[in-house]
């Protein structure tokens, strides 16, 4: 049964720092791409960081280039998202998903973060920045 179960979420003032985490289960995670998504209130679900199962080359929105970094243990088989300057704007629940369809590298650049290739997805963890 493939699982997928996001942590670390909460409450931070802007221009700090938080890591989510989510443990995976179930599936054999080096053979999948793996992404996150956020959803704030009222707005639609938003691909921001992808990393591909075949070289570990990374795809991210414009809005969190440079803040955020995308990372997989295979140890633990655990995917991490390190977010930093957090920005109100960033507020949102975060999931984290997972894809065995996206083939390449290349595939990965252009749909990694559109969320209708991924059919594994956890449950999600809020983010919520504010001072």
């Amino acid at each position: 049964q493939v699982q997928l179960v996001e942590s670390g979420g909460g409450l931070v003032q802007p221009g700090s720092s938080l890591r989510l985490s989510c443990d995976t289960s179930g599936f054999i995670l080096d053979r999948y791409t793996i992404a996150w998504f956020r959803q704030a209130p009222g707005k639609e679900r938003e691909g921001i960081s992808c990393r591909s199962s075949t070289d570990g080359s990374t795809s991210y929105a414009d809005s969190v280039k440079g803040r955020f970094t995308i990372s997989r243990d295979d140890a633990s088989d655990t995917v991490y998202l390190q977010m930093n300057n957090l920005k109100p704007e960033d507020t949102a629940i975060y999931y984290c998903a997972a894809s065995n369809r996206i083939d390449s590298p290349h595939h990965m650049q252009v749909i990694g973060l559109i969320s209708g290739w991924y059919d594994y997805w956890g449950q999600g963890t809020q983010v919520t920045v504010s001072s």
